[in-house]
């Protein structure tokens, strides 16, 4: 069983709950029907997810097989067979057309999901080693999460919320490629030699600044619709929150993935629950 969990990278599931932060920002956190809704969106999104990360296992189970960590993958360590992987894939995609007809089924809940899939099929076929286009797919990964959680529970998500999400989105994938090409080299990527070092630190760090920068603007929009400045305090505490990553990322041994560094940090992890409570309160009180 531990092997099929880390087939479908459940642990990366933390990932999927981007969905709940429409329903989290605009206050129908105690609305029983929209936290049903978005309880289903979170499990079909990482069902779909986890679809994507079969689709890659499969495609790539040589390539890995040569690789120094992802060898222990259970395909590529030969822990489970490509036939019973494609087994899950099933089951799983019949579980997404199951729960999203039965309990969704709208036609953007449909579009959202197969354009998910299809751009990351698209990634592991190819896409993955053309530079920049591989950061576009995994950041408008994250911004489709977003945007399906706000669908489901028919909700309106700001602009400079989009905006935040987005330049993160860059920031976390420039830096796992930072960090695979410093530790690693390009040889375990064949995007990696396209990027130098220099380039993925400074436009890194420049979208860190935009990120910050939109969520400002952001708590500023919310404090001008509510007619209060409490939402400008918890900008300061993002701040620490990304020095904190970053400076994980700047660790010899960080990998930089971003589910790696969160789970193996318990003070990031720390700041980041301060920062749901102090939003929540902020938000509802």
């Amino acid at each position: 069983m531990k092997q099929y969990l880390k087939l479908i990278r459940i642990k990366h599931w933390i990932k999927n709950l981007l969905v709940f932060s429409a329903l989290f920002f605009s206050g129908k956190i105690f609305d029983s029907y929209s936290v049903f809704r978005c309880i289903i969106a979170f499990l079909i999104y990482s069902f779909a997810s986890s679809c994507v990360y079969i689709i890659n296992d499969i495609s790539d189970i040589e390539k890995d097989r040569q690789h120094p960590k992802k060898c222990e993958r259970p395909l590529a360590s030969g822990a489970i067979t490509v036939r019973a992987a494609q087994i899950v894939f099933i089951f799983l995609i019949l579980s997404i057309i199951g729960l999203n007809y039965l309990l969704l089924n709208t036609v953007t809940s449909w579009l959202i999901i197969t354009v998910y899939i299809m751009i990351n099929y698209i990634y592991s076929k190819g896409a993955k080693n053309i530079a920049l286009l591989d950061l576009v797919i995994l950041v408008a990964g994250y911004v489709l999460r977003v945007f399906f959680g706000a669908m489901v529970i028919d909700a309106k998500v700001s602009s400079w919320l989009y905006l935040t999400v987005i330049f993160m989105s860059f920031y976390l994938s420039l830096g796992k490629r930072r960090n695979e090409l410093q530790n690693i080299g390009d040889s375990s990527r064949k995007v990696l030699k396209f990027y130098t070092k220099e380039f993925l630190d400074k436009n890194m760090y420049m979208c860190l600044g935009l990120t910050i920068m939109c969520y400002a603007w952001w708590c500023e929009t919310v404090n001008s619709s509510r007619g209060n400045s409490k939402m400008l305090w918890t900008v300061p505490l993002v701040v620490i929150i990304c020095l904190k990553y970053s400076l994980n990322i700047e660790s010899a041994t960080s990998d930089g993935d971003p589910m790696n560094i969160l789970s193996e940090d318990r003070g990031l992890i720390g700041l980041i629950m301060c920062y749901i409570v102090l939003m929540f309160l902020f938000l509802y009180f």
